[in-house]
């Protein structure tokens, strides 16, 4: 077993011991999600479900957070400020941290190093414990990360999840995904925070398998991105429990003109059941899609323990 399914299989025992924080109280301010890369994925889903809770909330990436934030909010604007980082140390995730602390916005951030310059930089800092064997590319961190804002957003977060997750995983290690593999044009569909999950995704195809990947909300796909599918075409849906009847009927569209279709909790080619409703479906169907990524590297031959051009951290001179 490699070092990376070792970290994607071997996650849960974490999930269940980490003590999560508890939902942010509903409040003026504009809670502000930042993140870079694999984070900034998370960052997407967890203020979708924040502004599903009541909070008004938006995902900026770090890097775009600390060079334009005036794009994103006025001056003045009451804001509060999650930022994400498994190292504690991306430099964009740092910077923004610090200079909107300077500002005087309150600053709670979520990591999975101790000790860390992010954690000085914060007004509260939260930070996991995640499985030793995790490499360049992010799994049990990911997830710790993605439970962390679903339960300040007020969502159920138990050991009950993580028993539901490794079902799902050994679900998708049991599926014979081969077609799937075979295919060039890879798309990823999720509406609501599970557009965040999706393209987190396809990320990790990209990531592991050097491989091509589209994520699109449901509802948008058919407004042009459709014309590519054919029967070079793999899709994976996670379906969401508000829209399930509308995400069905666009995966009849997608097999009627070829493609292959891997459905997360409704219909498909292959269809994996998912327990959690809302939401938190996508935290518990985030493991299966972490290893999907991994075996499609194995099926082109690729070491998921040292993709091309990435290294843990990225720090800026």
């Amino acid at each position: 077993m490699s070092s990376t399914v070792s970290g994607i299989t071997g996650q849960f025992d974490y999930w269940r011991k980490a003590q999560m924080p508890a939902a942010l109280p509903v409040s003026d301010a504009i809670r502000i999600v930042i993140g870079c890369g694999t984070s900034y994925n998370l960052a997407l889903a967890v203020a979708s479900a924040l502004s599903a809770a009541g909070h008004t909330a938006m995902a900026v990436p770090a890097g775009e957070w600390f060079d334009r934030r005036e794009a994103y909010l006025p001056d003045g604007a009451p804001a509060e400020i999650i930022a994400l980082s498994r190292s504690g140390t991306t430099t964009e995730t740092v910077r923004a941290a610090t200079a909107s602390r300077a500002l005087g916005l309150h600053v709670t951030s979520v990591s999975c190093a101790p000790g860390t310059v992010l954690e000085t930089a914060s007004d509260i800092a939260i930070v996991f414990d995640t499985h030793p064997d995790e490499g360049i590319v992010m799994t049990s961190s990911a997830s710790l990360m993605l439970l962390a804002g679903y339960a300040m957003a007020g969502l159920k977060v138990d050991g009950a999840l993580a028993d539901q997750a490794g079902v799902l995983l050994a679900s998708m290690q049991a599926a014979d995904t081969t077609i799937f593999h075979s295919r060039s044009h890879v798309v990823f569909l999720g509406g609501g925070a599970h557009y965040g999950i999706m393209l987190e995704g396809g990320l990790k195809l990209m990531e592991m398998a050097i491989a091509a990947t589209q994520t699109f909300h449901p509802g948008e796909y058919r407004h042009g991105p459709i014309s590519l599918i054919d029967e070079g075409s793999a899709v994976v849906m996670l379906y969401h429990s508000d829209t399930a009847k509308a995400d069905a009927d666009l995966v009849n569209e997608i097999q009627a003109k070829g493609a292959f279709v891997l459905g997360i909790g409704g219909p498909g080619d292959i269809s994996l059941p998912v327990k959690a409703i809302g939401d938190l479906a996508g935290a518990e169907a985030l493991p299966a899609l972490q290893f999907l990524g991994e075996r499609h590297a194995q099926s082109k031959g690729i070491d998921t323990t040292a993709p091309r051009h990435l290294s843990k951290v990225v720090v800026l001179k």
